[in-house]
């Protein structure tokens, strides 16, 4: 007969709503009226009718000087300019490689974008071409920054830093772009013993923390040696708490992720997902971001 595991009913402390909440968002769902100022300029995801500024996708209002635009909930990776990305290729052509972003459409990585191995700078040849493979190969996942965006809303990537790059062993996390908070770096090295990079396209990496920065490879060498086994329960554990604080719709960035993995110590990493306990660390950790924003 299998085990059975339960859980009696808790009593749970209040949300503290009392402490003031920074950058309370403008929701609207489509057909909301906006604004009926004539002044604003109509932005992506609103239309005009009678001269009301009216929401044609639900999502957060977002303002520019005069511009209006409805930033969707829900939606494909939008490329901006100097985001960080997690991507995977998905073909080898001509000069370029395709990587697949998250977004509408497939975002491209050129060859003279990348930095060779080693990080020398020169000119790229015809042997640099055939060579392409030896780089980057079908399957491969890449950290890059958006270096530019095409006419037709395809990302253009670059790895010219050396923390950018191929990636080694890991788990990778898809969220929805809407739900990573974008900050002054996406690169993570958390306390806990591993390390995330928060790719503003929702796919999320979570690693081990190299002991020592290798920059000699020029970020094209991966190691396969053996993760220990407290560092792949570190990586599992954290995993579990951002699908977690995906579940409850809480913004990703380094301090949501670490408080809901501080609150999720007592519990052991396959319980995480259970609904009662997702409820109980989220609620926790969300409790200790109030009380740091009062």
């Amino acid at each position: 007969m299998a085990a059975v595991t339960m859980r009696l009913p808790a009593v749970r402390a209040p949300l503290d709503s009392s402490a003031p909440r920074r950058g309370e968002k403008h929701l609207v769902a489509p057909g909301d009226t906006i604004t009926t100022d004539t002044g604003y300029m109509r932005g992506h995801g609103t239309y005009v009718e009678d001269d009301k500024l009216i929401a044609s996708v639900a999502g957060v209002v977002e303002r520019v000087n005069k511009l209006v635009c409805v930033r969707a909930l829900k939606a494909r990776y939008n490329g901006e300019i100097g985001d960080i990305v997690v991507g995977r290729i998905t073909e080898v052509q001509q000069k370029r490689w395709k990587v697949e972003t998250n977004s509408r459409l497939d975002s491209v990585l050129l060859l003279s974008s990348i930095n060779l191995p080693g990080g020398e700078l020169r000119r790229k040849s015809s042997e640099d071409e055939l060579a392409m493979r030896d780089y980057l190969q079908e399957g491969d996942l890449i950290s890059a920054e958006v270096q530019s965006i095409f006419s037709d809303g395809a990302v253009s990537l670059h790895t010219r830093s050396l923390k950018y790059g191929k990636l080694a062993q890991g788990v990778l996390v898809q969220v929805s772009p809407s739900l990573v908070k974008r900050q002054k770096t996406h690169f993570h090295d958390l306390p806990c013993g591993a390390s995330v990079i928060l790719g503003n396209n929702g796919f999320i990496w979570i690693y081990p923390t190299p002991e020592q920065k290798d920059d000699e490879a020029g970020g094209y060498t991966t190691s396969l040696e053996p993760v220990p086994l407290s560092d792949r329960e570190v990586i599992s554990r954290l995993r579990n708490c951002i699908v977690a604080l995906v579940t409850h719709k809480m913004m990703l960035f380094d301090t949501s992720i670490l408080y809901c993995y501080e609150a999720s110590l007592p519990h052991q990493i396959k319980d995480i997902l259970k609904p009662e306990v997702t409820e109980e660390i989220v609620l926790e950790a969300r409790q200790r971001l109030l009380d740091l924003e009062g």
